[in-house]
Parts: C-alpha cells; sequence; structure tokens
C-alpha cells in the first residue's frame, strides 16, 4: 500500500516561516494603513457654512477667520496672533491640524452638514504644511455688480458653492436677508421657489439658468 507523502499547506509553510523569523529575533511591523484627510470640496463646504468663504472675517464675536477659530483653539493648535489676520495658507493647515487632532467635533456646522470623521480624524497625526496645500483657500473675488455669467451648474438642495453665495447676496434685494453661506439648504429653495413662481418657471426648487436669469431679468418674488 502506497502511503501518501504529506504536502504543507500554504498556511502551515507561513506558519513554519513566521515561527523561524520569531526564533530569529526578528521583529515584524505592520505597515501604516493609508490615511485620508476631507477632500478640498468638503472644507469649501464647511467654510461656506462658518464663515461664507471669508479668509478676513472678524464680527466681533470672538470667532475668527473662515473657519471661525475662538483664540484658545487656534493656539491650541499652534496658531500665532489672530486667525482672520493669518494667509488663508495658514488657516488652512491649522484647520487640518486641528481636525487631526479632534474630527469635526470643534465645528458646529460640520453637524449641521452631517459631516462625518474619516480615517484621519482624531487621529492626533501632525500634518506638515504640504499635507493642507490641496485644501487651496483663497480670499475669495468680491460679487460681480452686474448680473454674472451663469455658472454652468443646476444647484440643489444641499449643494454649497460660490456661485450659490451670489444668488444668495442678489435675492437679498427682495428682502430675504441671507448672510451668504453658499448653501443651498431651507432658505435658498423657497427663494428658488418663490423667483420661479413669480416668473412662470416650472417650480422644481432647483436653481437652473432660467431661475438664475430671473434673479436679475425678471420679476421680483415678492
Amino acid at each position: 500500500m502506497i502511503r501518501h507523502r504529506w504536502r504543507p499547506s500554504a498556511r502551515a509553510l507561513a506558519g513554519l516561516a513566521l515561527a523561524a523569523l520569531l526564533a530569529l529575533g526578528v521583529q515584524l511591523v505592520a505597515a501604516p494603513s493609508a490615511s485620508a484627510d476631507p477632500s478640498a470640496a468638503t472644507w469649501l463646504k464647511l467654510r461656506m457654512c462658518e464663515s461664507s468663504n471669508r479668509y478676513t472675517v472678524n464680527t466681533g464675536n470672538g470667532y475668527y477667520g473662515a473657519y471661525q477659530f475662538d483664540l484658545p483653539t487656534w493656539r491650541s493648535v499652534g496658531g500665532q496672533g489672530r486667525p482672520d489676520l493669518a494667509t488663508p495658507a495658514e488657516q488652512d493647515y491649522r484647520a487640518l491640524y486641528l481636525y487631526r487632532m479632534r474630527g469635526w467635533q470643534p465645528w458646529e456646522c460640520a453637524g449641521m452638514l452631517g459631516l462625518r470623521n474619516d480615517s484621519d480624524g482624531r487621529s492626533k497625526r501632525v500634518p506638515g504644511y504640504a499635507d493642507s496645500a490641496y485644501i487651496g483657500g483663497r480670499v475669495p473675488a468680491p460679487v460681480p455688480v452686474g448680473k454674472p455669467a451663469w455658472p454652468g451648474v443646476v444647484y440643489a438642495y444641499g449643494d454649497c458653492a460660490e456661485a450659490l453665495k451670489t444668488f444668495q447676496l442678489r435675492m437679498n434685494a427682495f428682502g430675504y436677508g441671507f448672510t451668504g453661506t453658499g448653501c443651498y439648504y431651507d432658505k435658498t429653495r423657497q427663494a428658488v421657489l418663490d423667483l420661479q413662481r413669480a416668473n412662470g418657471i416650472n417650480d422644481s426648487g432647483r436653481l437652473g439658468p432660467k431661475t438664475w436669469k430671473a434673479a436679475w431679468e425678471g420679476k421680483p418674488p415678492r
């Protein structure tokens, strides 16, 4: 009777190799997992909600700059002076630093926007300036006086964009009282619907080219 020779499985071979390495005193170190920071678009949404993307804002309420730092929080991540006097790149860096220390918790707008921590949130990994360069913060251009060109995007509930800020500020001419967050929520949707109904546009609640044009050239909504 021929006996079948035992052949070790791949798992058994791996176990034997591991045991041999450990016997030789070789330390096995797991490779660090890939990390991820919030996208530039996510940071823009946060800035729009917090400060209308204004890096130099100081309303006198104790919160400063695009990310609305208070001074103790700013200093806790190494910030010097006042946030609104720092460059956009410096504010972006300190915001990423804070995010890696505490996640989205410090920002009230993060909860309003439904933002969730990713693998770097609260990781305690101190970033370098190169890590925050992708955020790309800059001081926004002034809102045009005349009718601005259609931005080429149909906006809907939950969107945030510079063009939405322009639309909101335009609607203040009709008494809406927007602060210019640039984010499309209930108040913006109501303004869009009012404008559409006043101008015979299908009241979809979406800000498309006809509604955009009506904001400057159509009948007032009220």
